[in-house]
């Protein structure tokens, strides 16, 4: 009995060491795999120091204000591959920021970095760049950002557009899978493990749910780096946001009725990561806002229809500039409309 009680203990020994050996050749292919994609795409814009927090960020062009807020899994150049930005630049001055842990922005430990700490932090940024009543654009996970920043500050915010957005909580199974990832040591266990291969095994369902039922497009494939995504880094951002996706969308939902500045919703009528009667149910909760459903788009709508946010944005603008009545705006709109992508 003794025998074997240390023969089975040291082969439980010898397993310990060889899942130890393999967890730490992960963790510096992953850490090698991470410092080369930051090569390969290094930081196009500029940076900046809010509250101690070092953000990455783009200022172009002249004109009314246009700050664009992304969602999960993308980095704020998402704005310039889907060339929303682009359009955008034409005639307004674009500011894009990486959101905390995303891209090159610092996430520091010892916040939960909620919905609203990100629009305060977006606020006060804004308030060094010297950027005055800018339209907000959010994307997904950004769009309760934007929310966020225009209930803590409507008197700043010139108007939204809302893009694919979760505005009310509900069940998601999905949000099981990455609260490991945010939890203190097992998740950064895991980031530093085992999460970037499961990324990479993942990936091309990921992109596929993001636009089904649409192509994931040319320039998304071309452009959009998997690698930058999967570095452990971000991963704990993408996991911590996806954690607090229901705390956000219920600490938000009592002040909908509250906003009365112009505000366009739009959302793919095929969107598989939210389905579009959220923004059917934001747009009755938010007077005087609009609704465009985009045919044919999934949850990247802004890719298919670049265009049509571009001019959401002028409208919001313009309402702004004009300071035409909510209302009005909104019947000049039509208040629920169904609208064909650019490409068509």
């Amino acid at each position: 009995m003794t025998l074997f009680a240390a023969s089975k203990t040291s082969s439980a020994g010898t397993v310990a060491l060889i899942c130890a050996a393999g967890l730490a050749t992960l963790a510096i292919a992953n850490q090698v795999a991470a410092r080369r994609a930051e090569r390969r795409h290094p930081p196009k814009g500029s940076f900046l120091v809010v509250d101690g927090v070092r953000l990455h960020y783009s200022d172009r062009g002249e004109g009314h204000p246009v700050v664009l807020i992304h969602g999960n899994a993308v980095t704020g150049d998402d704005w310039n591959t889907s060339g929303v930005a682009e359009l955008l630049l034409r005639t307004h001055r674009v500011i894009i920021f990486d959101r905390p842990g995303f891209g090159y922005s610092e996430r520091p430990r010892g916040h939960m970095w909620t919905a609203a700490q990100q629009a305060e932090l977006l606020h006060k940024a804004l308030q060094q760049l010297g950027v005055e009543r800018p339209v907000v654009v959010g994307h997904s996970w950004g769009t309760l950002v934007a929310l966020a920043l225009a209930v803590r500050h409507q008197a700043d915010t010139a108007g939204l557009v809302l893009l694919s957005g979760y505005y009310f909580w509900t069940l998601r199974p999905d949000v099981l899978l990455v609260v490991p990832g945010a939890l203190p040591v097992l998740g950064d266990v895991l980031r530093y493990t085992v999460s970037p291969l499961l990324g990479w095994l993942q990936m091309p369902l990921l992109k596929w749910a993001m636009f089904s039922p649409a192509r994931v497009p040319a320039r998304f494939q071309a452009e959009y780096s998997s690698a930058m995504a999967l570095r452990p880094s971000q991963i704990r951002a993408t996991s911590m946001d996806g954690a607090l996706m229901i705390p956000g969308a219920l600490a938000l939902r009592e002040h909908y009725k509250g906003l009365t500045l112009p505000v366009v919703i739009m959302a793919g009528d095929g969107d598989k990561v939210v389905f579009k009667r959220r923004s059917e149910r934001l747009r009755a909760s938010i007077p005087g806002s609009v609704l465009q459903i985009v045919k044919g788009a999934g949850h990247m709508v802004h890719h298919l229809a670049a265009r049509q946010v571009a001019q959401a944005v002028e409208s919001v603008s313009t309402v702004d500039l004009a300071q035409t009545p909510v209302d009005a705006q909104a019947e000049g709109l039509g208040r629920v409309r169904t609208i064909l992508p650019d490409a068509a």
